[in-house]
Order: structure tokens, then sequence, then C-alpha cells
């Protein structure tokens, strides 16, 4: 089991940024790919950023391409999301979100039944 903890959200003007981070606690943090997804009222939870198990290797949205990175600190267990220029748009519940890795991989994955464990969120609010 992997319990899965997000911070760093908040209430940010456009344009403004945010880091939010998440904390895992149970089994090693490095045998998991690691992603962020975001669920804005009324929509379908999406896939923002993802890491793979080593950090070596990262993908994005489009949404969110050149405007957000995603990190991993595998010492201390956390990932990171850092957001910048943040529009109206990205105004959602965060979530991060745990795989299982098998193998050495640099796969990221970006669909949501490919991950096991999900944190509460943390809500981000950009206004305009």
């Amino acid at each position: 089991q992997v319990q899965l903890v997000e911070s760093g959200g908040g209430l940010v003007q456009a344009g403004g940024s945010l880091r939010l981070s998440c904390a895992a606690s149970g089994r090693t943090y490095s045998n998991y790919a690691v992603g962020w997804f975001r669920q804005a009222p009324g929509k379908e939870r999406e896939f923002a950023a993802g890491i793979n198990w080593s950090g070596g290797n990262s993908e994005y949205a489009d949404s969110v391409k050149g405007r957000f990175t995603i990190s991993r600190d595998n010492a201390k267990n956390t990932v990171y999301l850092q957001m910048n220029s943040l529009k109206p748009d990205d105004t959602a519940v965060y979530y991060c979100a745990a795989g299982t890795v098998s193998i050495a991989t640099s796969r990221v994955y970006r669909e949501k039944q490919d991950y096991d464990y999900w944190g509460q969120g943390t809500q981000v609010t950009v206004s305009s």
C-alpha cells in the first residue's frame, strides 16, 4: 500500500505560479510511476503530467505543456508539479496518483486505469 498526500494548492491570480507536492508513505516510491491529474467542476478527471519511476522521462497534456514541470525526489518520497503562467482554465482539484512499475522502464502512464493509488486532491483556483 502507498498513501499519497497532496499539498501546495491555493488561490492565485492569472499569470502566477504554484508548486504542488505529493508525498508518499508506505512502500518505496521509486517502484512507482507518478502522475498528476486534475478535475474541474462538471468535467472528467484528466491527465496533466506524468513521470516515470526514475524521473528520467516525463510527459504533459498539450494544455499545460511549456507551463508545468513535473519532477521527483525519490530520496524524499515526493513528486512535485511546478505550475507557471497559470490561467483561469487551470482551476481544478489536482490529484496525484501512483502506478506500480514491475520493471525499470521509461514509460509514463497517461491513463487513469494505469494508476493503483490516489491522493485526496488539492484545490487550485486561478482568478482572472
